[in-house]
């Protein structure tokens, strides 16, 4: 253990990834500790490599971008091409497509509009992203750290436990038997807030006092999988013991399918699981009956629609894409009030970070993408937990309700929240207080 390190960012995701950057820019000895081999958490090992629209990501989201635009292939604009059975030639669900005549500052916005059934010419018009090579991303991210020389990454490294060493330290104990330690902490997976106290609530637990009115179940769960041209066509063959049927709903689900600058396809199903599903298998079930899904869905694509027999299943991301985990309840708890009133009418003055993304949730009976009018603006108190001075949270973990979550669930926004609470990490140290202490004006 090194006495000179001043935060420990556990967790390597979109949020602990510009937390631990933006922490070590300012001069603070970090240590970052992720349990995969891969940094992006969500956006890369899981495969969620596409940045939908999203107001307010210019900082540190638009360097990245920068920097990862300067590899070939590497990143590219999209806008929406096909979509659904009315197309002139049917696709099942959403098609993007690259679109060189946008740059990034056009997938800064996606409030105003009314749904995509009502003004898809709209849509088409309005709605940009970015979708990116997952590794690229990683090793844009080690550079990004490595240039700050303050910031130690920690890979392949996972935190069994957290306790308070004395007033001053919080300690963990790591998968390797080796033990790390810091004043201060920035947590994204939970665990840190919750084995020191931190109330925790999950969204399908009918005692979270921040349901809001919404639907118990968790949000759906994605398993993305890449596919890549070939100059035979052909129907891949599905193995015996895998049904041709969807047996998981009454049909198979519809899909977003967006073109990578290399020509392969990423394909995120519309979901692969029921959330509440997904939480109750074990992990190594839950792996499995995705990959048996994934092939089943393949196969639908390739004997229903004839232009993805010109396509192979290149890969099935390693992990799932969880679009809703539990929530850490903090000094404010961002509502469904905040998202309807705007940042022009929200009271607060520690707004640090902005976000625009519909009310959008994914399963059989509750699917639902609610636009929104304005932005809204999301408060610095909702990454300070209750009764945690020398903690920070950040990532979707942080202080939302369920509703709240599932719009400003996005990688772009949450790479905001780490920026943030970086700089909160910097000005703490500076003049020597705990978190809640901080000026953010």
């Amino acid at each position: 253990m090194d006495d000179d390190v001043q935060l420990i960012v556990a967790g390597g995701g979109s949020a602990g990834t510009m937390a631990a950057l933006s922490a070590a820019r300012f001069g603070i000895q970090t240590i970052l500790i992720e349990r995969e081999s891969q940094l992006g958490g969500t956006s890369t090992v899981a495969g969620v490599n596409c940045w939908e629209p999203a107001v307010g990501a210019t900082g540190l989201p638009y360097e990245f971008y920068q920097r990862m635009r300067e590899i070939p292939e590497a990143v590219g604009i999209y806008s929406l091409g096909r979509y659904g059975s009315n197309s002139p030639i049917p696709f099942p669900g959403a098609e993007n497509i690259l679109d060189p005549r946008f740059t990034y500052a056009d997938t800064l916005r996606r409030y105003g509009l009314k749904g995509i059934s009502i003004e898809i010419d709209k849509y088409r018009q309005q709605l940009h992203g970015v979708i990116f090579e997952p590794d690229v991303w990683h090793r844009t991210a080690v550079q990004m750290l490595k240039e700050t020389g303050c910031c130690s990454v920690w890979l392949n490294k996972e935190i069994k436990d957290v306790r308070r060493k004395n007033d001053k330290t919080i300690e963990a104990a790591l998968n390797d038997g080796s033990h790390v330690a810091a004043r201060r902490w920035i947590d994204t997976t939970g665990l840190v807030a919750c084995r020191l106290g931190a109330r925790c609530f999950l969204g399908n637990n009918p005692q979270n006092p921040y349901l809001e009115g919404e639907p118990a179940g968790l949000n759906g769960v994605t398993r993305i999988f890449r596919i890549s041209p070939v100059d035979v066509p052909r129907i891949e063959p599905l193995a015996d013991d895998i049904p041709e049927q969807c047996w998981w709903q009454k049909d198979f689900p519809a899909m977003v399918c967006t073109l990578y600058p290399n020509g392969d396809r990423h394909c995120n199903m519309l979901p692969t699981f029921e959330g509440n599903e997904f939480m109750a298998m074990p992990p190594e079930i839950a792996d499995r009956e995705g990959l048996r899904r994934v092939a089943s869905y393949w196969h639908f694509l390739q004997t229903h629609y004839t232009e993805f027999q010109h396509y192979r299943l290149a890969k099935i991301f390693p992990r799932s894409g969880i679009r809703e985990t539990f929530q850490v309840e903090c000094e404010y708890m961002l509502k469904t009030e905040d998202l309807l009133l705007g940042c022009r009418r929200q009271s607060h003055s520690d707004i640090i970070a902005l976000a625009d993304h519909a009310r959008d949730t994914h399963g059989r009976g509750k699917s639902h993408c609610t636009e929104l009018a304005w932005p809204y603006g999301i408060p610095y108190r909702c990454l300070l937990p209750k009764g945690c001075p020398d903690l920070l949270i950040a990532g979707r973990i942080a202080g939302f309700s369920k509703a709240a979550a599932s719009s400003c669930r996005l990688a772009r926004t949450m790479m905001m929240l780490g920026e943030a609470a970086g700089i909160a990490t910097a000005l703490a140290v500076e003049h020597k207080c705990g978190f809640p202490d901080v000026d953010v004006r």
